[in-house]
């Protein structure tokens, strides 16, 4: 299990956005940003949690297997986000209707799923998050099983372990390990408070042009500025 007591980092990151802790992470030399996973369910939803991690792969065998990510959805705390390797494929779910449903009732904060997923419709009208690279109706059974779960494991390129963290939202999924958490999500707060002064001035009438290149804007340098 991931989580278990309220953790005061997650609760920090849902309160900012992907692309703060992008910067920040930026600013601190790490890799966390993967490409191309969009939200495809409750998309309205930001989800900041610590992970849960499944890794997936083809049938070779007949051999019985444990359905894919039921071990994760009874492992998880509250809160916890799960994180399926799913090497990005696209022509077979990896995620469905069933698996979004009892993760809802566990708690469970949302899903990414590095590849596709399916029964959408379900997880909107949950209200679950799941974030993914694309919807697919094509089923598991048969054609996908379960290897692992609560392992690390390689989300886009970036690795992924138990218990680091993950923020998603409109704008993408990013990745914080743990053990950089604080770190980050210190300088994701200042790069919020910045922009925030930056919106403040626009708002009052000064220019665009000036407020870009304003030096009192200065203090907090994280890598770039939203746009």
């Amino acid at each position: 299990m991931a989580g278990g007591a309220p953790d005061g980092i997650a609760a920090r990151l849902a309160a900012v956005d992907t692309c703060a802790v992008s910067d920040a992470l930026d600013r601190l030399g790490l890799h966390g940003v993967v490409l191309g996973l969009s939200p495809l369910g409750a998309p309205d939803r930001r989800v900041a949690g610590r992970v849960v991690t499944v890794k997936v792969g083809p049938r070779r065998d007949d051999k019985p297997r444990p359905h894919l990510g039921a071990q994760a959805i009874a492992g998880a705390a509250p809160g916890d986000v799960i994180v399926v390797d799913h090497r990005g494929r696209l022509d077979v779910s990896a995620w469905g209707g069933i698996l979004s449903l009892a993760a809802s009732v566990r708690g469970v904060a949302g899903v990414v799923v590095d590849g596709a997923c399916r029964d959408l419709d379900d997880a909107r009208r949950l209200g679950f998050p799941v974030f993914a690279r694309a919807g697919v109706p094509v089923t598991a059974r048969g054609r996908i099983v379960e290897e692992a779960w609560n392992e690390p494991v390689t989300i886009g390129g970036v690795p992924v372990a138990p218990g680091d963290y993950v923020v998603a939202d409109a704008s993408g999924v990013v990745f914080v390990a743990k053990d950089r958490a604080g770190e980050v999500v210190n300088l994701a707060e200042a790069v919020v408070a910045r922009e925030a002064a930056m919106a403040d001035a626009v708002r009052a009438g000064e220019s665009i042009v000036e407020v870009m290149h304003d030096r009192r804007f200065d203090e907090i340098r994280a890598g770039g500025d939203h746009t």
